[in-house]
């Protein structure tokens, strides 16, 4: 296993574009995993595409359509609509059960079978919106049962765990890359590019958070 290499689970958002890009800074050699889980935002596929190659780095396409089959949720059931905010007593709708687990579970394979030690996903206890496979404690847990599972030493590298949005913005205003990330990256559940629709909760936890970083540099 070669720990100057690294595969970024990647969506083509603003996080895991984020964690491409300091992926890239701290790693000599890195990939790209990019999953169909019958999301509704599905062209948020090409977004990842055409960004990988912008950074020059390997582009990998994987189903995993099982997942958005499993559970309800507004995310890949055109018939739910979405939660706004979050339930009392319980997690939004847009939250995908299991799909951290499965998405870092098969990168772990796919690095293994590439010789790659390090993963990386832009999951964030800050800034997680209620999903509790967003928690540190989760992706250490995980940490341990994929390594233990292949026999394996993988690090999880979660670069966003303990930033907001704000600091987000700031750790890609750090890496040269404000642009691209405002700009050419997908975040929004509706499925627009860039500033997005503006309505959905993941649009809105967006734009506060770069009101909130543009705000800080006097913009």
């Amino acid at each position: 296993m070669d720990h100057n290499k690294a595969l970024v689970v990647f969506s083509g958002g603003q996080d895991s574009s984020t964690c491409l890009f300091w992926a890239l800074k701290h790693f000599k050699e890195v990939h790209t995993v990019t999953f169909l889980y019958g999301q509704k935002h599905s062209n948020e596929v090409e977004i990842a595409r055409a960004l990988a190659a912008k950074a020059g780095v390997d582009f990998k396409l994987m189903d995993a359509s099982l997942i958005g089959r499993l559970g309800a949720n507004s995310l890949t059931d055109t018939s739910i609509k979405m939660d706004h905010e979050q339930p009392q007593g319980g997690f939004p709708n847009t939250f995908v059960p299991g799909r951290n687990l499965f998405f870092l579970s098969i990168a772990a394979v796919y690095a293994r079978e590439l010789g790659i030690a390090n993963l990386v996903t832009g999951v964030s206890q800050t800034d997680f919106s209620g999903y509790p496979d967003c928690r540190d404690s989760f992706i250490r847990s995980l940490n341990v049962t994929i390594n233990l599972a292949m026999d394996e030493q993988f690090v999880i590298h979660t670069p966003l765990m303990w930033l907001d949005k704000a600091q987000t913005w700031a750790l890609a205003d750090e890496l040269g890359v404000l642009d691209i990330i405002r700009n050419e990256t997908l975040t929004c559940y509706n499925g627009i590019a860039g500033d997005g629709c503006g309505e959905c909760p993941a649009c809105r936890l967006r734009r506060e958070g770069l009101r909130k970083y543009l705000d800080s540099k006097g913009i």
